[in-house]
């Protein structure tokens, strides 16, 4: 069969990829397309856009852009037109997929949704929308399956897949100081960069018996990295950002996947999240939930903190690394939390359960 996919960020790539992998052990004349990443390609996916070109994040920076997005949008429904895909996998990323969603709709091709948007969080109408217009959705987290159902939408739960990324990864360092090194997990967009970096050399100023070390990543200038990596504590670690968290005795994590991540790797940490006024201003009255970090919402309470906007700066961030480095009772009771959020995500392999289901409803 023919498998179209859609991911338009990092994380959506990484869980990508397993899914191609899993979806060749089920179908191994299975042909894969579509706009992702590395992973998804190095799996054997072609690759007709790079999810680089579409990491635009909030409200205003995706306004600003949308005349590239929409033409973006253009060549992704001409590409699927031309590929004739026997179903098209969409990952994440709302905004693009759910018009995609639309066309695919219009021109009775088969829909999958693999991680469902985050409506629960800000446009809960949105599931009707995803409903009419998305033949089979695959949850991965364990609230959406009873979120949906509200909506008379039977849902697939398959597990989370950060789990298959942690259970699947082989340490190749072991040069860390764990009881020294914090983890700086500043994110993967530009603007995320341009907002975290210089506390995270504020803090390396502050705290020089510590030993920073940042999970720089690849698809960024190298030059919004560089007042960090003239520091003497600051380390830039391209690549490694599970060996590292693995590691690090506690972690500052901008809020996305890598706060859940950094939960499952058991490392003590502060979720932090800054954007442009104009969209927290939009942001604050659409969003529906308590927290911002999934590792918050997963447990239903405050696990970890979360400093947001005008919170995120170096005194509080300071007072909460503190606390993550030296408190050995508020390291504990994090870590409990951790183990329970463990427990309830580990389904099996999220990427094999969706697969296997994938097929299964393909050949009916």
């Amino acid at each position: 069969m023919r498998y179209y996919l859609i991911a338009g960020e990092r994380s959506g790539d990484l869980h990508g990829g397993n899914l191609v992998r899993s979806l060749k052990k089920k179908d191994p004349e299975a042909e894969f397309r579509g706009f992702g990443g590395d992973a998804m390609e190095s799996e054997g996916m072609h690759l007709s856009v790079h999810y680089r070109d579409l990491a635009f994040m909030g409200f205003w920076e995706v306004f600003k852009n949308l005349g590239t997005i929409s033409g973006y949008l253009k060549r992704c429904r001409a590409d699927i037109v031309q590929f004739q895909p026997d179903v098209v996998i969409l990952i994440d990323y709302a905004g693009f997929n759910l018009k995609i969603a639309g066309f695919c709709k219009k021109q009775n091709i088969r829909v999958f949704y693999y991680i469902s948007p985050k409506v629960w969080a800000w446009n809960t109408k949105r599931a009707l929308k995803l409903k009419r217009l998305v033949d089979r959705m695959f949850v991965i987290l364990p609230f959406e399956k009873e979120f949906y159902k509200n909506y008379g939408w039977e849902v697939d739960y398959v597990g989370n897949p950060v789990l298959d990324a942690l259970k699947n990864h082989v340490s190749q360092r072991a040069d860390f100081d764990e009881q020294k090194t914090v983890a700086l997990l500043p994110g993967s967009r530009k603007q995320e960069l341009e907002y975290a970096v210089p506390l995270f050399v504020g803090l390396a100023d502050r705290f020089p018996g510590y030993e920073f070390v940042v999970a720089a990543v690849d698809n960024i200038e190298k030059s919004l990295y560089a007042s960090l990596d003239e520091k003497q504590n600051v380390t830039l670690l391209y690549g490694e950002t599970y060996d590292l968290l693995a590691r690090a005795k506690a972690a500052v994590v901008t809020s996305g996947t890598a706060a859940l991540e950094t939960a499952l790797w058991k490392t003590p940490q502060v979720v932090t999240y800054r954007t442009s006024k104009v969209t927290y201003w939009i942001a604050k009255s659409l969003i529906k939930v308590d927290y911002i970090s999934l590792v918050n919402l997963i447990a239903g309470k405050m696990v970890v903190k979360e400093l947001i906007q005008e919170d995120f700066n170096l005194e509080k961030l300071s007072e909460e690394l503190m606390l993550l480095m030296d408190d050995e009772g508020y390291r504990a009771r994090m870590l409990r939390e951790y183990d329970d959020i463990y427990n309830l995500l580990d389904q099996g392999s999220a990427s094999e359960n969706a697969a296997d289901k994938m097929v299964n409803y393909l050949n009916l």
